[in-house]
């Protein structure tokens, strides 16, 4: 009895993401692919658009143990540093000073809501 408990809580922890939070984590990821930024991981530069497999290799990981549920927790837990060093992680843009991933992405999420509720960009 003890046993199959324990096999309906992993069950319901690997719960999979809703279409909402799919939706909008893709669209972050998307933003990121396409944006020409280049994001620093562990001191090393990247484009952006070869950050998102790496990205989704974390969301996998995370997803797989139920410990993800929604955009600002892939945010959190997946893209704004390195679970191995803890490192943040860094996004620069063009000319302007690199900003943490933390912030690029929440801002880019809000702008995300913000087309959603209205139908147009921010």
């Amino acid at each position: 009895m003890l046993a199959a408990s324990g096999l309906v809580a992993t069950i319901c922890a690997a719960a999979p993401l809703t279409p909402d939070a799919r939706s909008e984590i893709d669209a972050l990821m998307t933003r990121l692919e396409t944006s020409g930024c280049r994001v620093n991981r562990n001191g090393t530069w990247y484009p952006a658009a070869e950050t998102r497999p790496h990205l989704t290799t974390k969301l996998d990981y995370l997803e797989q143990r139920g410990q993800v549920e929604n955009a600002e927790q892939f945010i959190e837990r997946a893209a704004s540093g390195s679970s191995m060093s803890g490192q943040p992680y860094l996004i620069q843009c063009g000319d302007a000073p690199p900003v943490e991933t933390a912030t690029w992405f929440s801002r880019e999420l809000q702008a995300i809501r913000a087309t959603a509720r209205t139908g147009k960009p921010p």
